[in-house]
């Protein structure tokens, strides 16, 4: 059995004085915990949606990277948002980040609230996977 990875902290990454990690590495695969609009500091930066969705979208991909992992091995994303009117923003940012053919599987929820006061949190599954074009 392969021996799991923590990841905690890496370049780019916000600090948190939370108890969790950043993403969990096993057996080829990365679960990357909620992604919030916050910089390397922890501080959550307030913003319109798509400036905030950007952010989280931003922190996501420096996990994958801090885990070594690539935003072309995500295979899920999970998006949680406080107004489902944001969707329009949600779509258009999820066409620049990831080429036809080639998207992740995706939810969309709506929440009642995020820390912060944050718009948007995003999760993310990526695997290791050799015979991936």
């Amino acid at each position: 059995m392969q021996q799991r990875e923590y990841i905690v902290t890496g370049e780019a990454l916000p600090q948190w004085s939370n108890p969790i990690s950043h993403a969990v590495v096993a057996n080829g695969t990365c679960y990357v915990s909620g992604q919030l609009s916050v910089d390397e500091q922890g501080q959550y930066v307030a913003g319109s949606f798509h400036e905030e969705a950007e952010r989280a979208f931003t922190n996501l991909f420096a996990v994958l990277a801090a885990a070594g992992f690539e935003c072309g091995e995500l295979v899920f994303v999970d998006v949680a948002v406080t107004d489902m009117a944001a969707m329009d923003a949600v779509n258009l940012l999820y066409t620049q980040y990831f080429a036809e053919g080639r998207r992740p599987a995706r939810t969309v929820a709506e929440v009642a609230g995020l820390p912060f006061g944050g718009k948007v949190k995003v999760m993310g599954t990526a695997v290791h996977d050799a015979s991936a074009g």
